[in-house]
């Protein structure tokens, strides 16, 4: 496979992002409303949080003054991970779609790739989980998510950026399950409709705008756990949020007690007693909601 058959999905994922379909909740109890936050440290060194929705809606693009004061404020810029030198951590290691699907499925799966404006053979290689990440998202029209464009704007500003996961590691989270369970995960998205995505993807958008990094990780967490069989959701959301959100935690702490960083990570990953806010003020981080 050549890294430029990949290209079209680095507008996903080159800046290191998993999408809605796995952005979990954890159900526990609720934090304070807020999106943005001010962290400081028992240092006294002031960081600041913030909890984007991975797309590059306009409606999500046009960011407060405080946002973009915080970004020049700061000395480093982190967001989940940074783009990999190499296509190989999104694809299976060996055999591809071909004798894993039926002749309908896959016809579906030609039509999505498409649809995405993805190369039907890198499709037919990657990581059905992955593939699964990318086909239940709206297609992106420029590769400017919030995300990446505060992160243009950090780089412009000449600001060190990080990733708080090395790329293999971030692209290797659910390398744990089974091939027949990302199957699983795929065919649950092959079934969903164009409507049944839009009207999701509007519900979350909402939920988003409002400001509730909480109402964001609920629908998330009933939006996903409404596709898949019990115990796989518990499983997933298991290892995407709650395993990822205590090293995150830990290296943010640990890089904030003596630098100012502005982190930029998906809005569920602020909610709950396991999320990042609740994490860091066990750390002995004070935490003041900015937005």
């Amino acid at each position: 496979m050549y890294l430029s058959m990949f290209a079209p999905i680095k507008k996903f994922l080159k800046i290191g992002l998993l999408l809605p379909l796995l952005t979990f909740s954890s159900n526990t109890l609720a934090t304070e409303k807020g999106l943005f936050w001010q962290l400081e440290s028992p240092t006294g060194k002031v960081s600041y949080l913030f909890g984007t929705m991975h797309s590059d809606d306009n409606r999500l693009t046009d960011f407060k003054p405080a946002v973009l004061d915080a970004v020049k404020a700061s000395d480093v810029f982190v967001m989940e991970t940074l783009s990999p030198n190499s296509p190989s951590v999104f694809m299976m290691p060996d055999g591809d779609l071909t004798t894993l699907l039926t002749e309908p499925e896959l016809d579906k799966v030609y039509e999505l790739a498409e649809f995405h404006s993805m190369h039907r053979s890198a499709a037919m290689h990657m990581k059905p989980w992955l593939l699964a990440v990318v086909f239940d998202s709206p297609r992106p029209l420029t590769e400017f998510s919030q995300d990446n464009l505060l992160m243009s704007k950090a780089e412009e500003q000449g600001k060190d950026v990080v990733g708080i996961e090395d790329p293999v590691e971030h692209f290797s989270t659910m390398d744990d399950f089974s091939t027949a369970e990302q199957i699983t995960m795929l065919r649950a998205v092959l079934k969903r409709t164009p409507q049944q995505k839009k009207h999701d993807y509007e519900a979350l958008l909402h939920a988003y705008l409002s400001g509730s990094s909480d109402q964001v990780a609920q629908l998330d967490d009933k939006i996903t756990g409404g596709m898949l069989p019990k115990a796989l959701w518990n499983r997933m959301r298991q290892k995407i949020l709650t395993d990822r959100n205590t090293v995150m935690a830990k290296r943010i702490a640990e890089s904030a007690q003596n630098k100012k960083l502005f982190v930029a990570v998906g809005a569920s990953h602020l909610a709950g007693e396991t999320g990042l806010v609740a994490s860091l003020r066990r750390a002995g981080f004070k935490l003041t909601p900015i937005l």
